[in-house]
């Protein structure tokens, strides 16, 4: 059983589309037909075998832009926060935003693993950045696996040279491959999109399939761009479209110590994105992008049987539909119906109310699917059959939406 979340602020009754101005504006861009994580220019990659996971599958990736990239990263707020996340954390303070690798591995999650822990992912970044003639403030590292295992560092410095050698252009799907733990698929997604001063092209790769219930970013998340953007800009873009797709997906409702989403824009376009319009656009397209990979993390869920997609209109902010969505999506109640086929909106209407958004019952509206079961707080008549079978038709990619139309506080 699985969701992703949707809340968004306030939208007209069942009118859940984009403005015009903004539909015209996003057919600027376009997907890339096999896109990944090495379809912006300058961009690198390989997965390689290790040895670290005893399937004997890819369990190392590299990441490497030709120069030095704007950075920018999302983290987790798990207090046993794994040593890598750290480490990426005082890399990017140290060197004001700017990197050029990135190292990943899977297999072991080098979390609850101390300060040996600490010294393993620093001697990833140091090994790395030898290879590479770079600094290694501007090598990051990235783990994921198993928690509370050390990292085997003979197989770690061996893996890392040959993955080094093997990076290219065309590798991205060896690298999203080699950060998969219990994944049954990679996740990838590319887009091109027209700016008013040229064409840039944003990827990303994704891992995640349990631990899923992020409060930050992702499980594992990375993005590539050939913009040039200032960094604070880059920072505040990732920030803004983590927030509206890793942090509204869950599974199983428990945070990782690993997630994180990592972002890189390297500028080898040429093209410099710092108009206004230029930004909402690229920005629209980088969450575009984080929104692809997250459903696909939420489909690929352990166990997973349903993708749930929740939509919350009405509310007084962004944030008021994010907890009511959040709430629904993670009630073990609306889960069991949900699995069961089982059109039981009741327990969707108890979720909503406990979830500390104050709104008048009496104008709370319930969907499923096209099925209206509640109107202005009163329970309407429906074909119980018919709303069960939507459970089935639309295994993969359901949705359910709801409208509070009056959740505004009356404040002296």
């Amino acid at each position: 059983m699985l969701y992703f979340v949707n809340g968004s602020g306030v939208f007209p009754d069942r009118a859940l589309r984009r403005p015009r101005k903004c539909q015209l504006r996003m057919s600027a861009v376009e997907t890339i037909e096999n896109g990944g994580i090495t379809s912006a220019t300058g961009f690198s990659a390989a997965g390689i075998t290790a040895g670290l996971k005893p399937s004997g599958a890819k369990d190392l990736a590299v990441l490497c832009s030709d120069r030095l990239a704007t950075a920018a990263g999302t983290f987790t707020k798990n207090v046993v926060c794994a040593p890598p996340v750290t480490v990426c954390k005082d890399k990017l303070e140290a060197s004001e935003g700017l990197a050029r690798a990135i190292i990943v591995n899977s297999g072991q999650a080098n979390a609850a693993t101390g300060v040996t822990g600490t010294q393993n992912a620093l001697r990833t970044a140091d090994e790395a950045a030898s290879i590479l003639g770079e600094e290694a403030k501007h090598v990051l590292v990235a783990s994921t696996g198993v928690i509370g295992r050390q990292i085997d560092m003979e197989k770690m410095v061996a893996g890392i040279s040959e993955a080094c050698k093997q990076m290219s252009p065309d590798g991205g799907d060896d690298a999203a491959k080699a950060i998969m733990t219990t994944d049954l698929i990679d996740k990838q997604i590319a887009y091109k999109v027209k700016l008013s001063s040229g064409t840039v092209i944003v990827g990303g790769m994704s891992k995640g399939s349990g631990m899923i219930h992020p409060n930050m970013a992702t499980m594992l998340g990375f993005v590539t761009s050939d913009a040039a953007v200032e960094s604070g800009t880059w920072s505040k873009i990732v920030k803004e479209a983590s927030q509206k797709s890793f942090n509204q997906i869950t599974v199983d409702g428990d945070t990782s110590t690993n997630d994180c989403l990592i972002a890189l824009a390297n500028g080898a376009s040429e093209v410099v994105v710092d108009s206004q319009d230029d930004v909402k656009l690229f920005t629209d397209t980088v969450t575009k992008c984080c929104e692809h990979l997250a459903k696909a993390i939420a489909r690929d869920g352990e166990g997973a049987t349903v993708l749930l997609e929740i939509k919350v209109s009405g509310a007084a902010s962004d944030e008021d539909a994010r907890l009511v969505a959040r709430t629904v999506a993670g009630s073990s109640l609306v889960k069991s119906a949900v699995f069961g086929r089982d059109p039981n909106w009741g327990r969707i209407a108890a979720a909503a109310g406990r979830a500390g958004v104050d709104f008048d019952e009496s104008e709370l509206d319930i969907f499923l699917g096209p099925h209206q079961m509640m109107k202005s707080g009163q329970p309407l008549e429906y074909d119980t059959e018919a709303a069960r079978y939507v459970f089935f038709s639309f295994r993969r990619a359901f949705a359910m939406q709801w409208s509070l139309k009056t959740v505004m506080l009356a404040l002296p």
